[in-house]
């Protein structure tokens, strides 16, 4: 069965795509086939992951079936990559009809077989887009620094989970709170991660043992071409999405 894992919280600047690439790169270098799906109109995802984003098509086109699946994927270092642009800000507006929560699941359902995993990067709003992502997938990772806006984030995200399951999606579940932008000595980052634990079990989920620190390479890397443990292979960011990557195969049974 295909995982369909969707990184997602409302609140801006918290590591999703950064988590999203790392995640597509980690899983691909371990031999897993990997479809990454960027649902953001910033392009951001697909930016990282070296595609195309501005004469190709993108999942604006996907979502409108006006292209097949087969021909909006771009491939880059292994990576399938269904990339976004400006042009999907207008689908609040423009994804108006009966059944538009559904139109990823269904333009993606032929690939299902294609891939172990798809990824999917959202925006920071609770939005028609992320609530297609919630729709089409099995689980979702929230990252969140450790900052209070980032905690009220998830809270926040509950009541649109909570619909999803109820109308769209029953099977979908979180898999688990990623702390990102970690640093162990600071006495605010102990205090969230603990209401973190909280939020948690409310949700009825874990917080991931592994913790992402900070890191300038992070940022970096796109803007070079490379995936993070390419360009900076021995910083801490890397070791740690290395962590990240065997711990959520670890808590799939795949590893």
């Amino acid at each position: 069965m295909t995982e369909i894992i969707v990184v997602t919280n409302q609140k801006g600047g918290v590591g999703k795509t950064s988590t999203t690439s790392a995640l597509a790169s980690g899983l691909a270098d371990n031999g897993y086939r990997v479809l990454a799906i960027d649902m953001d109109p910033q392009g951001n995802l697909g930016f990282c992951l070296g595609a195309e984003i501005e004469n190709s098509p993108t999942v604006y086109e996907l979502m409108k079936g006006v292209l097949p699946i087969e021909k909006i994927i771009q491939r880059n270092n292994g990576i399938d990559i269904i990339p976004s642009n400006i042009m999907l800000s207008s689908a609040e507006h423009e994804f108006n009809k009966v059944g538009r929560e559904l139109l990823l699941k269904n333009a993606i359902a032929s690939a299902l077989p294609d891939y172990d995993f798809i990824l999917i990067d959202t925006p920071p709003a609770l939005n028609i887009l992320t609530v297609n992502a919630y729709t089409a997938a099995t689980s979702l990772i929230i990252p969140m620094v450790p900052e209070i806006l980032s905690l009220l984030g998830i809270a926040q995200l509950r009541e649109t989970i909570d619909l999803v399951q109820k109308v769209y999606n029953p099977s979908i579940k979180v898999f688990g709170i990623l702390l990102n932008k970690y640093d162990k000595r600071r006495l605010l980052t102990r205090e969230v991660a603990e209401m973190a634990e909280t939020i948690a079990k409310e949700l009825n989920t874990i917080v991931f043992e592994t913790k992402i620190r900070s890191s300038v390479a992070v940022a970096e890397a796109p803007a070079h071409g490379e995936s993070i443990y390419t360009y900076a292979t021995k910083s801490n960011s890397a070791n740690d999405y290395r962590d990240f990557v065997k711990e959520l195969l670890r808590q799939k049974g795949m590893n």
